[in-house]
């Protein structure tokens, strides 16, 4: 079956986003880039809100920006045929290889487990990782914790009120001081 996982940038205070709604601190260095081209390899779905998919949708035309280097035109090449669900009741049309959502998170997890195919499905966004968590479907947990304290904002975790017992599979640390943690649900 496959496994779903959420991964983030988070500060080191627990948060995606600041007070402010920004997320600058987040631009990772080339080691940390070149890490999660490597993690979106093994992505054969991604589910984002509405939000994400916006921050997003820089890389579906990027390639034509001349001064892009290498990794930029690599992430590029992987991240645009990628199949993408996108979660929004103000949208009406998504690009690229993205589709919107026809039901629930549940029931588009259900639905691409069901099917054929390869990949991890994961997810990305606070509040859509919130949903899928009340519902006990998150299998990993992926942070790049960045050296920065933000005060606030959005939360990396999501706000539900059980516990979730995790089992560390691995860290690594960057030279530029960011932590990569990856966490296993524990059943």
């Amino acid at each position: 079956m496959r496994s779903v996982t959420y991964a983030m940038g988070v500060s080191l205070d627990g948060y995606i986003v600041g007070p402010d709604g920004s997320f600058d601190w987040t631009a990772p260095d080339e080691e940390v880039f070149r890490f999660w081209i490597d993690e979106i390899r093994e992505v054969g779905v991604h589910l984002m809100g509405r939000r994400l998919y916006e921050t997003m949708l820089y890389w579906e035309t990027a390639d034509q920006d001349p001064s892009l280097g290498a990794p930029e035109l690599e992430w590029t090449a992987l991240w645009n045929p990628l199949p993408k669900v996108v979660f929004s009741t103000t949208l009406s049309a998504v690009q690229g290889h993205a589709r919107l959502a026809s039901g629930s998170v549940a029931e588009e997890i259900e639905q691409l487990r069901a099917e054929p195919g390869e990949g991890d499905i994961a997810i990305g966004g606070a509040t859509l990782a919130a949903e899928a968590a009340a519902s006990g479907l998150i299998d990993e947990y992926r942070a790049m914790v960045h050296p920065v304290l933000v005060g606030g904002g959005t939360p990396f975790f999501p706000q539900h009120e059980r516990r979730v017992d995790l089992e560390l599979v691995e860290t690594r640390t960057f030279s530029s001081k960011f932590v990569y943690l990856r966490y296993r649900v524990t059943r």
